[in-house]
């Protein structure tokens, strides 16, 4: 029996979603052990994607294996044992040769800023002690993104790619009235590594007027990426959607946080 487990995790206090060597608390690795746990069973959860340090999943879907049935009351019983930290939503069969990450077709992120210090946000948002950015300026620099497909002058190890094609969507930027909580929002089919913070970052910069948007297209344009190649913050980025041919499950969690 195959499962896809989606769930939602704060991502602060996890070294990121995959396992690692050693004694790194992740979000993969800590949800394999309870579930082995549960189970009886050696499990290995195959996730949607990965996720860094700091960062977190409004939704997320993982696949696993076992060898019955689950009993009805299992979502109860996972969430009963996981940390507070990470909440299952739905437990939904699938077939057998459903894969969590190779049949997602489509992934939207969200970015949450602000910029006055707030007690609550500090694991939830990045704060930006600086003014508020020019939102108008950062649209249209934004804008032109989509006009892009290969994004390795914004990654942070192209080499490690297959390729550095991307097909962006959607990217699109809310902020509240005095601008002091900002989301940015990506969609599309896959992205590369660090990308989605380093043009945060960037988008950043000609919202304060330290880059033009000339400047922030050019390393797109001649496949040369800006140095030094700096990132947004990690808790700020959320994976917010991933979407499935075979699974019509919408976000549990909204971001609306330019409210």
């Amino acid at each position: 029996m195959r499962y896809f487990l989606h769930f939602a995790y704060q991502g602060f206090n996890f070294r990121g979603w995959q396992q690692q060597p050693g004694e790194v608390r992740t979000v993969q690795g800590v949800m394999e052990g309870i579930l082995q746990r549960i189970l009886k069973h050696e499990i290995s959860l195959v996730g949607c994607g990965r996720t860094d340090a700091q960062v977190h999943a409004s939704q997320y879907f993982a696949h696993f294996d076992t060898p019955e049935e689950l009993r009805p009351d299992f979502k109860f019983i996972l969430n009963k044992n996981l940390p507070p930290t990470i909440s299952i939503f739905d437990v939904i069969p699938v077939h057998p040769r459903a894969h969590a990450r190779y049949d997602a077709t489509d992934r939207q992120y969200d970015y949450l800023l602000h910029t006055r210090k707030q007690a609550f946000l500090g694991e939830l948002s990045a704060l930006y002690l600086q003014d508020a950015p020019n939102i108008a300026r950062m649209q249209t620099a934004a804008a032109q993104l989509l006009k892009f497909e290969d994004f390795q002058a914004y990654c942070l190890t192209p080499d490690r790619h297959n390729t550095t094609i991307c097909h962006l969507r959607q990217v699109r930027i809310f902020a509240n009235p005095d601008r002091t909580r900002i989301r940015l929002q990506f969609a599309a089919n896959r992205y590369l590594r660090g990308m989605i913070r380093i043009l945060v970052h960037r988008l950043l910069e000609v919202g304060w007027g330290q880059i033009t948007e000339e400047e922030f297209l050019r390393p797109l344009r001649e496949h040369d990426p800006p140095r030094p190649l700096r990132s947004a913050y990690p808790e700020g980025l959320y994976l917010s959607s991933v979407t499935y041919p075979y699974i019509e499950k919408p976000p549990r969690v909204q971001l609306n946080f330019e409210e």
